[in-house]
């Protein structure tokens, strides 16, 4: 597919889905008093001030939070992909990216319960994958091993999620540096030709994410009133990071491909 066309699709997919997710928000808001509050108005639920009555009540955490379905779009229209980290995974990958991105939009846009579950659901659900692909290449798993340790693992933490919400955060921390451990030093060394460099890219995405939404949690950085949001920064940078780790692992299954030929 020509890159040109690639994009349009994306971005129209990506304008589709805000347009769905502002479709849900009419329908229900925008008096978002009427659902149970998400936990995290305990700590303010980050910097930016809620904007009483509005459809949104963070804009822009809620608008930045986009910036991963975009991501998941442009992955599921790659028709570049080979082996490997192609087909149904790939295309799954794609879809949680699009699950953070929608979840979190509805959590910052209602700061309810329920968004605040959507919201992390993505987190696990990809987090889980990026885990599970690891020890999928480090132990040479089985297709069937591997979908029913990442069902198992999904649901375990989904569980977690409902009865401790405010454990969230540190299962969230303990999947992703597991996943980030066991991929680069037990399953790296075995995937032949990979470019690891964009493994190194989105981890330093990833570094300077967290480096602003600390101070945006703790509000020690923080312009309450302001549309430019530490939070909705780590929104676009987790999102290049999410864009990052896809490209690291396409790698692999590309030089695959072109040593087949």
């Amino acid at each position: 597919m020509p890159t040109h066309r690639r994009w349009v699709e994306t971005i129209a997919a990506t304008l589709l889905t805000l347009a769905v997710t502002l479709a849900l928000l009419l329908a229900h808001g925008p008096d978002w008093s009427q659902f149970l509050p998400a936990t995290c108005l305990s700590t303010h639920c980050f910097c930016e001030m809620p904007r009483t009555g509005a459809l949104m009540l963070q804009p822009s955490n809620s608008l930045s939070s986009f910036g991963f379905v975009l991501v998941g779009w442009w992955v599921i229209f790659d028709r570049r992909r080979a082996s490997g980290f192609g087909g149904a995974v790939a295309i799954w990958y794609g879809l949680t990216a699009i699950a953070i991105g929608v979840g979190s939009a509805l959590l910052h846009a209602t700061l309810t319960l329920w968004g605040q579950f959507l919201d992390v659901l993505g987190m696990y659900l990809l987090g889980s994958l990026v885990l599970v692909w690891a020890l999928r290449r480090w132990r040479g798993l089985s297709d069937a091993v591997t979908v029913a340790l990442y069902l198992v693992l999904c649901a375990a933490l989904i569980v977690s999620l409902i009865l401790v919400p405010d454990t969230r955060r540190w299962l969230f921390a303990v999947v992703l540096i597991a996943a980030i451990a066991v991929e680069w030093f037990l399953a790296r060394p075995r995937r032949m030709g990979v470019a690891p460099r964009w493994f190194v890219y989105g981890l330093i995405a990833n570094i300077f994410a967290f480096a602003l939404w600390i101070p945006d949690q703790a509000r020690t950085l923080c312009a309450p009133d302001s549309l430019w949001q530490g939070h909705a920064a780590w929104h676009l940078l987790g999102a290049v990071a999410v864009a990052c780790s896809y490209v690291y692992y396409r790698s692999e299954a590309q030089r695959d491909a072109q040593q087949r030929d």
